[in-house]
């Protein structure tokens, strides 16, 4: 991918934004279990940053996808991942299903305010027993009217103790399959109905408030479905393209980086009279493992070059998300191991990533449903075999 003048601008002025206002706060928000999003997310909006590939009748740039990919890389700087995923959330995950099929109604209610940094919003898709099995979600919502009534429960909700409303995948019919009985409806959490459960303990990612939504008869116009009913699941496979988009380019920064504090640190220390770096074992390790950083860009660069063009990239995707995955089970550990007891101790930067990164091969698609995505396109996947 050529990125051009504007893209490095771009890229420069989120970086800085990063270093200047996330950054330096970022230690404050780990030990808070929360940061301020409302207030976060209006200083990125009066930036230009929340609507990058949104039109620009919303309040968008409405520039391509590559714009939005440079964007997550240096949003994956942040100095923890916690913030990065919430900003994603807003950006990429519950915004995308709304800007493309929402009317225009809900988009000047919902989409605009999220890009002016006026509300907060986010997706509630996974439950307890329906993760990476989107299709076996339970939460429902019964047609009243002119209304929607729905019951149930969404769980893993990134911003939900204080976001304004959630963009919510739940079964609007009991026939045609999984497949086709669900829908996207907006949901203003203050409605009445409506509870926010405490924040979960995470292993990592602590700045984000994750917590679960319950949803007890909770009433919402006709008008605040996404689209059309029935078209649920499809609007939400989509809307993960540039869900596993964005989490993959800023996971691969975050991973990156610990590729480069590690490789600053072993310059640094010594062991048995020379520094670690010096140790073939260990600059043939840390060569490796930029070589897989760079290969993995690679294909994302070229995944988004075909999403741009309106290509079938699902395949691709699948192939970087699962690749990224695995990179973040790998690479830190490796990287720690360098850092010895240093890298054992919770308040190490190397520690952080360890933990922050190792939700990417489980978020937005476990890195099992990728390889199942990636066989079925091969045609070696049982059910293509009968």
């Amino acid at each position: 991918m050529l990125f051009t003048q504007e893209h490095e601008m771009l890229r420069d002025s989120v970086a800085k934004f990063v270093e200047r206002e996330i950054n330096p706060h970022v230690d404050e928000w780990e030990e808070a279990g929360i940061f301020p999003a409302h207030e976060l997310f209006k200083k990125m909006a009066d930036a230009g940053f929340l609507g990058i590939n949104k039109e620009e009748k919303w309040g968008g740039l409405g520039l391509d996808y590559s714009y939005a990919l440079v964007f997550a890389e240096e949003v994956g700087r942040i100095k923890c991942s916690g913030i990065s995923t919430a900003i994603g959330v807003q950006t990429d995950m519950c915004t995308p299903a709304l800007a493309n099929y929402g009317s225009d109604e809900l988009k000047r209610n919902f989409l605009a305010p999220a890009i002016a940094g006026d509300s907060v919003g986010c997706i509630g898709v996974s439950e307890e027993g329906a993760g990476s099995d989107v299709a076996s979600i339970k939460t429902n919502a019964r047609r009243v009217g002119d209304e929607y009534v729905i019951n149930g429960s969404k769980m893993w909700i990134t911003t939900s103790t204080q976001a304004d409303w959630v963009c919510l995948l739940c079964n609007t019919g009991t026939e045609n399959g999984p497949h086709k009985n669900k829908s996207l409806i907006i949901v203003p959490l203050d409605a009445k109905g409506v509870t926010r459960g405490k924040r979960l303990k995470k292993l990592g990612a602590h700045s984000s408030d994750t917590a679960p939504l319950f949803f007890d008869d909770v009433r919402v116009p006709a008008s605040h479905l996404i689209g059309e009913e029935g078209q649920g699941f499809i609007y939400q496979m989509k809307q993960f393209q540039e869900e596993r988009f964005f989490a993959m380019s800023k996971y691969l920064s975050q991973i990156h980086d610990a590729i480069k504090v590690t490789v600053e640190y072993t310059k640094q220390r010594k062991a048995f009279g020379k520094p670690l770096i010096a140790n073939q074992e260990i600059y043939f390790k840390l060569a490796e493992m930029e070589t897989e950083i760079q290969a993995t860009r690679a294909l994302i660069y070229q995944a988004c070059e075909r999403y741009i063009l309106g290509e079938d990239v699902d395949m691709l995707t699948s192939m970087a998300k699962f690749k990224v995955g695995a990179l973040g089970q790998t690479i830190p550990s490796a990287c720690l191991q360098y850092w010895g007891g240093q890298g054992f101790m919770w308040d190490n930067v190397i520690s952080r990533i360890f933990r922050d990164t190792r939700l990417c091969s489980i978020g937005g698609g476990a890195n099992e449903v990728m390889l199942e995505i990636i066989s079925k396109r091969m045609g070696i996947h049982p059910s293509s075999l009968k």
